[in-house]
């Protein structure tokens, strides 16, 4: 049924749980400002709870590289067509896909051929890898946000139109306690060494970083028999598979297993060991010392070189545009080299004195008040 006036309906897609949580910010800050808006799309747990009405469980997008994807590919494509023709029979005022682009760009291609204006928030890094995609941005998309600041330009040179918004987690996270606060909070020792691992917030991350994770917290505990470790996993999935390794790894250390809440393990840690995506730039803007890791199977690894077009693959050296963290990957990733990285940091107060300055200089570029802009950006979309 087409919606009224009385009760715009936005239909909205997030793919992860990234997206999740920048999906919750976004129905915040636009229901401050129209009170009517509903939400109906694919949701996770934070943007449900914000009023979001999920026909799809998000943990099926959840899927990463070229070859996880083609396992999945058939159940992927025909949520697509669903929701298509859900919201092309619906046709709700305005349709906002969140990150998830191989998805999200061809169900908002669809929807704007149909006359359903589209947005896209967070832009793909076309700059990073696959920047022919900005022919079919152009198509799918009525209006792109953007994060980072160098982003909008590229639009604007190919005729997109574009708001930078500033990155949310920018102002969320300034406000998170200090780590002795937060290890208060989380009632950990506070002159403990803690280090927060965090191998990713999908089933296929876990498969390949699981045990690698355990098998350098093994090594760093050696190294310092006083250290905590701190494990937040995004999915009950996701914590089988690393109760699992823990169980498989001999010797490993005690590791304090959280459900969700990885911004305050990262917030309460010296260290953080993590995979490479969205949780190292919160790292960053939580200003924590970090060890970036990634293993992919090797097509996927060997396609997305092909790609690519920058020499980093962790948000903050990316944003720095210099290796200001380490980053280990594939063959590098071995639970030597990994925790030989942290233990540096532990050791060295001037290597993490050095990067808290660079941290505070990437904050201040992305701390934007993103509530207004993304309400100013969108609601006159609606004609709000």
């Amino acid at each position: 049924m087409p919606e009224t006036d009385q009760q715009p309906v936005i239909g909205i897609v997030a793919g992860e749980p990234s997206g999740d949580l920048l999906g919750a910010h976004l129905i915040r800050s636009l229901q401050r400002r129209h009170r009517g808006l509903r939400f109906v799309g694919i949701a996770g747990p934070r943007m449900q709870a914000a009023g979001a009405e999920s026909l799809f469980p998000m943990e099926k997008l959840a899927v990463r590289g070229y070859v996880e994807a083609l396992r999945h590919i058939h159940e992927i494509l025909g949520m697509r067509r669903k929701l298509a023709r859900h919201f092309i029979a619906s046709r709700p005022a305005l349709f906002i896909g969140i990150d998830a682009p191989d998805f999200n760009l061809g169900l908002e291609e669809k929807l704007r051929r149909r006359g359903i204006t589209t947005v896209h928030y967070v832009s793909p890094s076309i700059w990073a890898w696959r920047g022919e995609r900005i022919h079919k941005i152009k198509r799918a998309v009525s209006k792109m946000l953007t994060v980072f600041p160098f982003e909008a330009p590229l639009y604007e040179k190919a005729g997109v139109p574009v708001a930078y918004v500033g990155h949310p987690l920018a102002d969320v996270l300034a406000t998170m306690p200090s780590p002795i606060e937060m290890r208060l909070q989380l009632r950990l020792p506070p002159t403990s060494p803690v280090v927060a691992l965090l191998p990713g917030s999908r089933v296929s991350e876990l498969n390949q970083l699981a045990d690698l994770f355990v098998a350098a917290a093994r090594r760093i505990a050696e190294a310092v028999p006083e250290a905590v470790f701190l494990a937040p996993m995004a999915s009950r999935e996701t914590k089988a598979l690393f109760e699992a390794a823990l169980y498989r790894n001999e010797g490993a250390p005690p590791v304090n297993i959280m459900f969700g809440h990885s911004h305050e393990a990262m917030a309460a840690a010296d260290v953080v060991l993590l995979a490479s995506g969205t949780a190292t730039l919160e790292a960053a803007l939580l200003k924590r010392p970090m060890v970036i890791a990634y293993r992919v199977p090797r097509l996927t690894a060997w396609l997305m070189r092909r790609r690519g077009y920058v020499d980093h693959v962790g948000l903050p050296n990316i944003l720095a545009g210099e290796p200001i963290v380490p980053e280990l990957l594939q063959k590098d990733a071995t639970p030597e080299k990994l925790a030989d990285a942290v233990l540096r940091f532990l050791r060295d107060k001037t290597a993490r004195e050095t990067l808290h300055e660079r941290y505070e200089q990437l904050c201040d570029t992305l701390r934007q008040n993103s509530a207004d802009r993304l309400a100013e950006a969108v609601l006159p979309m609606l004609g709000a």
